[in-house]
Order: C-alpha cells, then sequence, then structure tokens
C-alpha cells in the first residue's frame, strides 16, 4: 500500500542509508609532553557518534596527570548535535578533573556550528594546533615544534 503523498525511495538509497550506518570514524592521537592531541577525521554525526565517543574516552582517560587535550578539527568536515553532546560529555569529564580541552584547526562549516551553538563558551577554539599548544604548555609546543609536519620536504 502506497500512503497518499509518499514516494518510492530510489533505486539502492536504503543500502547507502546501511552503508552510513557501519561507516566507523578514525582518530589518530599524538602525545607532545603533556598534552594529547587527537584529531578525528570526517563527519561526526549520528551514523558515528557513538564511535567518535568510543575512541575518545580512552585518549582521555589516557592524558598525564593535570595535562591538557586538543582535538585537531582540521579533517572534520561537518558536527551534528550528537556530536557536539559528545564533545559537552567531554568538557564535563575534562573540567571534572581539572584538566583543560581545547578545539583547533576546525573548518569554517564547524567553526560555525560550534560558534552557533555556544561550544566557544564552553571549549577554548583555536585556529590551529600550534595555537593551542602555545596557550596549553609550553612544553608541548616545544615538543610539537621540533616534530616535522606534515608536507614538509
Amino acid at each position: 500500500m502506497k500512503w497518499p503523498g509518499s514516494y518510492n525511495a530510489p533505486a539502492g538509497l536504503d543500502q547507502k542509508r546501511q552503508n552510513a550506518k557501519t561507516k566507523r570514524m578514525d582518530l589518530s592521537t599524538r602525545r607532545f609532553a603533556d598534552v594529547v592531541v587527537a584529531e578525528p577525521a570526517g563527519r561526526i554525526d549520528y551514523t558515528n557518534a557513538e564511535d567518535f565517543k568510543s575512541m575518545l574516552w580512552p585518549a582521555l582517560a589516557h592524558q598525564p596527570e593535570r595535562g591538557a587535550f586538543v582535538l585537531d578539527f582540521s579533517r572534520v568536515s561537518y558536527i551534528s548535535s550528537v556530536g557536539l553532546r559528545v564533545l559537552m560529555l567531554a568538557a564535563k569529564e575534562m573540567n571534572a578533573e581539572q584538566r583543560k580541552i581545547a578545539i583547533a584547526a576546525p573548518q569554517p562549516v564547524v567553526r560555525e556550528i560550534l560558534e552557533i551553538s555556544r561550544f566557544n563558551l564552553i571549549l577554548a577554539i583555536f585556529s590551529s594546533v600550534r595555537e593551542a599548544l602555545a596557550q596549553l604548555s609550553p612544553a608541548a609546543l616545544a615538543a610539537y615544534d621540533t616534530v616535522p609536519k606534515r608536507g614538509a620536504a
């Protein structure tokens, strides 16, 4: 039976939806002195927010005591409300332990989403990882400056 006003989904749409649900989030981490920098890649939305959270929590737990945490969002193309919820939970966790958490290098669309949702009042947002490290830890900045950067010859 076809409901009034309904339509038949284009061929393959259900498969595309299923593929989106199984897409995993990539998250790499690096440590610079007393700061861990985590770099998620891709979209953070309903299809993978739980994966993002399950990968983020161990990274938060392996923080040096009193260390800070930076999320390098340079490779995040979009974040939805469920992704923002994960950020809120991470910020609460870090604040409860009196540790700092920040976002670095968000793409323009992601920065706009963070600002519209007022996350810039909850998390410090920096233009680059280097800028974040400069504010959070001189030792981490010194360690970061000694590492060859991507794309450098």
